[in-house]
């Protein structure tokens, strides 16, 4: 364990001078953020419609009768907290593309720098090494998501019907964004581990993200037309199969990271 503390140190010490790594994720956290108060408050404050007169939120107005935590609302907060509780699905995108980044620059930007072989040489063994490289993308990852859904509940306590707030710190919000948001982010950063291994250029390791991204994009799709709603339940059971991905995306990262082929072969 002080071998894998002493790395994901030097891991962090490395991030600060690549600060440039996390742009993507700070552009997918700003579209988050404006899109749902674009829709929610800033064009029924232009156009001087209520979101509650348009038939394009009939399935918002639904879910207002259904679900408990809504009817203290009036129509129009109910469909704020529709908006603004949905697209907290885009939000598990953020960690996911902090980890996809630092994945693939934590191993092919090193092995292109010569700056790998030297920590191969050391008793370090590659569950150790591989686990902090992995810690050392997923925590950024994690905390970059927390501050920008700090800044999202701010704009919407600020901007939204009063009580709207309040729903977003509902149970099924915060398994989305603390529960399944982390784990899609482990397994996309796990699959750029594998694929960093036997590849030389990052932009193909970045591609795995491709397999967690279009599941995501298409909760949101599915959400927003009405054809599934993400219960904590869902939630879960989604968060359950993401660990036993996870589980054997490790067991594959490690059988796929051939520390001789590196050491000696690695062009």
């Amino acid at each position: 364990m002080r071998r894998a503390a002493a790395l994901l140190g030097k891991e962090f010490t490395d991030l600060r001078q690549h600060l440039t790594l996390f742009l993507p994720s700070l552009l997918v956290a700003l579209l988050a953020i404006f899109i749902p108060v674009m829709v929610a408050v800033i064009v029924p404050y232009v156009t001087g419609e209520r979101l509650s007169d348009s038939s394009d939120f009939e399935v918002a107005l639904e879910m207002y009768k259904k679900q408990p935590e809504l009817r203290s609302l009036d129509p129009e907060g109910a469909i704020q907290a529709f908006v603004f509780q949905y697209f907290l699905v885009i939000f598990t995108l953020v960690p996911v593309t902090v980890a996809m980044s630092v994945a693939a620059h934590g191993i092919i930007g090193e092995k292109q720098a010569r700056a790998l072989e030297p920590l191969l040489a050391t008793p370090i063994t590659t569950f150790e090494l591989l686990g902090a490289k992995v810690l050392a993308a997923l925590l950024p990852a994690i905390a970059i998501t927390i501050a920008t859904l700090a800044i999202y509940m701010i704009v919407v306590a600020a901007t939204a019907r009063p009580g709207v707030f309040l729903v977003l710190l509902g149970p099924r919000s915060l398994a989305l964004i603390f529960v399944l948001g982390p784990l899609a982010a482990l397994a996309a950063l796990q699959g750029a581990v594998c694929v960093s291994s036997r590849v030389n250029d990052p932009r193909t390791a970045q591609q795995i993200g491709a397999f967690v991204i279009l599941p995501i994009a298409g909760l949101f799709i599915a959400q927003i037309a009405g054809t599934i709603e993400l219960t904590v339940r869902i939630t879960l059971a989604l968060a359950a199969g993401l660990v036993v991905v996870n589980a054997g995306l490790m067991w594959l990262g490690i059988r796929l990271f051939d520390r001789e082929t590196i050491l000696t072969r690695w062009k």
